[in-house]
């Protein structure tokens, strides 16, 4: 049954599993009138992971991580005619800037991967739950990396 979605964002890791979200996502969009796709991927700012405890300028090693990020989205992305201009590589908290993105651009749908973990795992944090809970639109967890399962 559609729902009538008009743009749907898909969350990607840039792993080969990403190939896959998206893939899950392409069905959705035809079914909704070939709804438009964007396609994002977040990268988490250097100075988070290390702190304030390099004393020396991250801004140039950000920049060739954002440039690698963007060839690696375009090698998920290309092969489905998403166009360059609906890629979206963005830096900051995962989740955060997913939602972000959601509200500023009027998504309906978000697709993201989900590896099905459980417990602990799930509490510490995986980016799907936090896509989820604080998502101002419906979410589709696709169910990647499931255990006996090869990624193509």
């Amino acid at each position: 049954m559609s729902q009538d979605y008009h743009h749907i964002l898909v969350a990607v890791d840039l792993t080969p599993d990403s190939k896959r979200v998206l893939e899950r996502a392409l069905p959705v969009a035809r079914r909704n009138d070939n709804a438009k796709i964007s396609i994002i991927h977040t990268l988490e700012p250097l100075g988070f992971a290390y702190g304030g405890d390099i004393p020396m300028d991250l801004t140039s090693i950000q920049d060739q991580l954002d440039e690698h990020a963007r060839e690696r989205l375009a090698e998920v992305a290309d092969p489905y005619d998403i166009p360059r201009e609906n890629q979206h590589v963005v830096v900051g908290m995962p989740d955060a800037e997913i939602h972000r993105f959601a509200k500023a651009n009027d998504v309906d749908l978000i697709v993201v991967g989900s590896h099905g973990r459980t417990g602990f795992a799930l509490l510490l944090g995986s980016t799907s739950t936090g896509v989820l809970h604080g998502a101002c639109c419906d979410v589709l967890a696709v169910r990647v990396g499931a255990e006996g399962e090869a990624a193509e």
